[in-house]
């Protein structure tokens, strides 16, 4: 479990195929204290950490992690927004988050905004009557409130300080981003459907 408050900007330095895919990603935390098994949001997917170094970790990715996410099409040198599992007692910051994807959401527009970005997303059909006006939802791992919804594209807000230490700073028109859907959303649609059968 996540809160969508990223910690540490990591890098990707090699890519093996061995069944599953095996992500070597440096950074700056002390990655010897990680334990063999510990979970990891990697640009908001959870990844389990199979071995660690002193500034580096490996993660494995299933075939279908790859298929869901955007993990397929990252390349050695990309930037990942990196967060470790919430501790009890850490404070939550942004919201719950649990690291599985839900679908990809489309950049349709990024705007300044004063200090701001104001960036539109195309959410995936399905997941568009989940996301709603000043609800939350994680974007790469990120949390964020949604300032406005249209259909199925809705916007949100980059304050200055997300943008600089997260890689929403890098990002651009037409890419793909990991959507991850508010939990509390998934909950409250499934409870409303069951009460209909």
């Amino acid at each position: 479990m996540f809160t969508g408050i990223i910690k540490a900007i990591g890098s990707l330095d090699a890519i093996t195929d061995k069944g599953d895919r095996l992500l070597r990603i440096s950074c700056a935390w002390d990655c010897s204290t990680m334990d063999i098994g510990a979970s990891i949001a990697c640009s908001g997917i959870c990844l389990t950490v199979v071995n660690t170094g002193d500034h580096w970790f490996e993660v494995a990715a299933s075939s279908e992690t790859m298929e869901v996410t955007t993990l397929s099409s990252w390349q050695t040198g990309a930037s990942l927004n990196l967060e470790r599992a919430l501790r009890l007692g850490d404070e939550l910051g942004g919201h719950i988050v649990t690291g599985h994807v839900d679908g990809l959401a489309r950049i349709r527009s990024i705007t300044p905004n004063g200090g701001s970005h104001i960036v539109w997303l195309d959410a995936p059909p399905p997941l568009a009557p989940f996301v709603a006006t000043k609800g939350s939802v994680a974007l790469d791992g990120v949390s964020l409130t949604v300032n406005a919804v249209k259909h199925t594209t809705f916007s949100v807000n980059i304050i200055q300080h997300s943008w600089d230490v997260t890689c929403w700073g890098n990002i651009k028109t037409g890419q793909q981003m990991n959507m991850e859907i508010d939990t509390l959303a998934r909950y409250v649609a499934r409870l409303a459907e069951f009460n209909k059968e």
